[in-house]
């Protein structure tokens, strides 16, 4: 059996846990997921409803068991927590520029993606001109410095296929036409690199991901989808769910059998 990230390990004092074994299982309410906020201070924002809707959803979609966020909130974590190793899936929005790590959350975020974390950031400016992603892209010089931020492509990497075949990467605007991501691993055959011996522990969503699933106590969807509407939040919904399945199973294979009736009902066939 091929452990997954699902498998990630619910690390203590930062990880040290790992020493003595490279994976480890959990059992009843710790075997269910959630998504952490990474807190990288002035120029990050925190969306938890988001986020507890996005989990809501994919629980009800897929056959993920998601925590009771509901109840317990979504936890908001700096990179120097050691807590951030119960979290498979981290996600960072913004929309201005940011402090650099410190040396020791330099250091314990690089350790946490190594050992199978996925941290997503989520640029909520929906704009060429961020700082937010000018950060963005110097802190992962600084985790990263030999790799390349890219464009995931969407005929091949598994992201757009991890449940929902080909989702748009759209949010809250749909500005950009590529997610990007940091690549790790990759062997050639025959000359071409075989994209499921690779992972991509980083990916940045640059049309504010949060803004399109973002509800108020009352329901209602406080930020306005442009230019698609409805139609675009779904895809939005789509997009997430596959970004949660993909930090769950890496590099889930290309020709996974979908369940094209599922989709088409509860995604095509009404509004959110």
């Amino acid at each position: 059996m091929r452990l997954t990230r699902r498998d990630f390990l619910v690390g203590t004092a930062g990880g040290v846990a790992l020493a003595s074994s490279p994976y480890a299982f959990a059992f009843g309410e710790s075997s269910k997921v959630d998504i952490a906020e990474l807190d990288l201070g002035r120029g990050t924002v925190s969306r938890p409803n988001a986020w507890k809707r996005l989990l809501a959803e994919v629980e009800a979609t897929t056959s993920i068991g998601c925590k009771d966020v509901f109840k317990n909130g979504i936890a908001r974590l700096t990179p120097e927590d050691p807590a951030l190793f119960e979290h498979p899936f981290l996600v960072c929005s913004g929309d201005s520029a940011f402090d650099a790590l410190s040396d020791e959350g330099a250091q314990q975020l690089s350790r946490y993606l190594a050992y199978g974390g996925f941290l997503l950031f989520d640029d909520v400016t929906g704009t060429r001109s961020s700082s937010f992603y000018t950060s963005v892209e110097r802190t992962l010089k600084t985790l990263f410095p030999t790799r390349t931020l890219a464009p995931l492509a969407k005929s091949t990497h598994s992201v757009y296929r991890s449940f929902f075949l080909n989702p748009e990467p759209v949010g809250r605007v749909a500005t950009f036409s590529d997610l990007t991501g940091i690549t790790l691993g990759g062997v050639r055959v025959d000359g071409e690199r075989r994209d499921d011996t690779t992972r991509t522990p980083v990916i940045v969503m640059r049309n504010d991901l949060s803004g399109a699933l973002e509800r108020d106590r009352a329901g209602r969807h406080p930020y306005p989808v442009v230019p698609g509407g409805m139609r675009q939040r779904r895809e939005a919904v789509k997009l997430g769910i596959n970004l949660m399945m993909y930090s769950l199973t890496s590099n889930y294979k290309t020709d996974q059998v979908h369940v094209k009736e599922l989709i088409e009902r509860r995604y095509n066939g009404r509004g959110q």
